[in-house]
């Protein structure tokens, strides 16, 4: 057995362990979906940042910072940007409503807001575009397993989607809450002491600046070549930071303002200093290891073969980690949209606290399944949850932000802003980017969104004038 190998099965068994011992103070549906509201500013940073650093910060963002250089930063930076920008406005006004009307998901807020018919909508988004999220999760854990042990990327994505699926299952918000304590730990310490000796092992920070065949930009922090690249992120990640229904409903478990603010706050502070280390590993191992070919092969090849066997059994660790915690926030997203708001919503409105709990759990297994047949068809990590991102920002940005700052923000706007961000995106894919390199998505579905929204506000307000008068 090797060292890489042993220090994850010592990892793996560590949270599950962790995760089956905290399923004792789950008492109820509370303490699984909001962790009793009880959470400090501490462990709402640990939690909110073991949700963010995932495949796409460090898998993805190395495979990015391979290819295009430091300009990579804006992936994770955007992220703590995002978050700073949700801690001082969005989340301190959805935990107060939370608070008032105990609210335990997203969609409640959404029902509270717009109706019985936006819930269901946005709940069914949720669904599908969190299972593609977790397969990118899943597939950067099954290429460090497959470079380590040497298995199929399937039988990676099964073995890290049963460890995660147990742990988070049992424990809920409140168990992954402590498990994710555990995972910042072993993810910055890897981090942080294989970072020092794999820029000596690439030749120093000059040679990782400028390696043999890198693009003239590769040193450029603001370059980017268009959507997916560079300081566009900010125009992707920022705003789904804001209304990611995930981090609203962890922000729901803190159990005061102040602690909210603090933990979220901190939490985007650490984001944007973290974001500079997967981008050097990506740039090392462009000067150490040339010509790799797959991005997402890039961060595990450069940490087993450039590292000391030790250090780099470490960094793997970390990496790992990073996969696996980020995995249980995306099916706390699934088991409580299916759970709360759909189980509870429209199949059984007289379900007890137990039931609740019962089903919840179930559709956490259920997820973790589906996400690991899903993570056989995507193409790369980054990739991946782009996608969850992408669909995230044109469908829920107006419904929540509107409906906490627009006057007049109606269900009918609402609705008009899903259908037409949706659409929006989808002619973007299809048409106007590859006609127009520099027409994001994003941008493309959320003007559509903003403006369906707009036009249905003020002609409702023309149509109330006559009455007025």
């Amino acid at each position: 057995m090797t060292l890489h190998l042993f220090l994850l099965i010592v990892y793996s068994v560590g949270v599950i362990g962790l995760g089956l011992w905290a399923s004792r103070f789950v008492r109820g549906s509370s303490e699984f979906f909001v962790g009793g509201r009880s959470l400090g500013p501490m462990l709402l940073m640990s939690s909110m940042l073991a949700a963010n650093i995932g495949a796409a910060s460090t898998v993805g963002v190395a495979g990015k910072a391979y290819q295009e250089g430091i300009s990579a930063w804006w992936w994770v930076g955007s992220a703590g940007i995002g978050s700073l920008l949700f801690a001082l406005t969005v989340a301190p006004a959805l935990w107060r409503l939370a608070k008032a009307q105990q609210f335990y998901t997203t969609g409640d807020y959404l029902e509270f807001r717009y109706g019985a018919a936006i819930r269901t909508c946005l709940s069914i988004v949720i669904c599908v575009a969190a299972l593609t999220l977790l397969a990118g999760q899943l597939l950067a854990g099954a290429t460090i397993l497959k470079l380590i042990v040497g298995i199929p990327l399937w039988a990676g994505a099964l073995v890290g989607a049963a460890i995660m699926t147990i742990y988070f299952a049992a424990g809920g918000l409140l168990g992954s809450a402590w498990v994710n304590g555990l995972q910042l730990f072993v993810m910055l310490a890897g981090f942080l002491m294989a970072l020092p000796v794999a820029l000596e092992q690439a030749g120093g920070l000059a040679s990782v600046t400028r390696p043999p065949g890198a693009p003239s930009t590769f040193a450029t922090f603001f370059h980017s070549s268009g959507p997916g690249s560079g300081w566009m992120f900010l125009v992707l990640t920022a705003p789904s930071f804001l209304i990611s229904p995930g981090l609203i409903q962890k922000a729901y478990s803190a159990k005061s303002e102040a602690a909210l603010k603090l933990g979220i706050g901190l939490n985007a502070v650490v984001l944007m200093a973290f974001a500079v280390v997967p981008v050097l590993f990506g740039m090392a191992a462009r000067s150490a290891v040339p010509g790799i070919a797959n991005p997402n092969d890039v961060l595990p090849t450069f940490l087993m073969t450039q590292l000391p066997a030790w250090l780099g059994a470490l960094a793997l660790s970390a990496v790992f980690s990073t996969e696996v915690d980020t995995c249980d926030t995306i099916l706390f997203m699934l088991s409580t949209a299916i759970s709360k708001d759909v189980y509870k919503r429209h199949i059984n409105p007289a379900a007890s606290d137990a039931q609740l709990l019962r089903v919840a759990r179930i559709s956490a297994a259920a997820g973790g399944a589906a996400g690991v047949i899903l993570s056989l068809v995507v193409g790369t990590v980054l990739g991946a949850v782009t996608i969850f991102y992408q669909v995230m920002v044109v469908t829920f940005f107006v419904p929540i932000v509107g409906g906490l700052y627009v006057h007049g923000m109606s269900t009918r706007a609402a609705a008009a802003s899903i259908v037409a961000g949706l659409l929006g995106l989808l002619a973007a894919w299809l048409v106007i980017t590859p006609a127009f390199r520099w027409a994001d998505p994003v941008l493309v579905g959320l003007f559509a969104a903003v403006g369906a929204a707009a036009s249905v506000i003020v002609a409702g307000r023309g149509q109330l004038a006559p009455q007025e008068t």
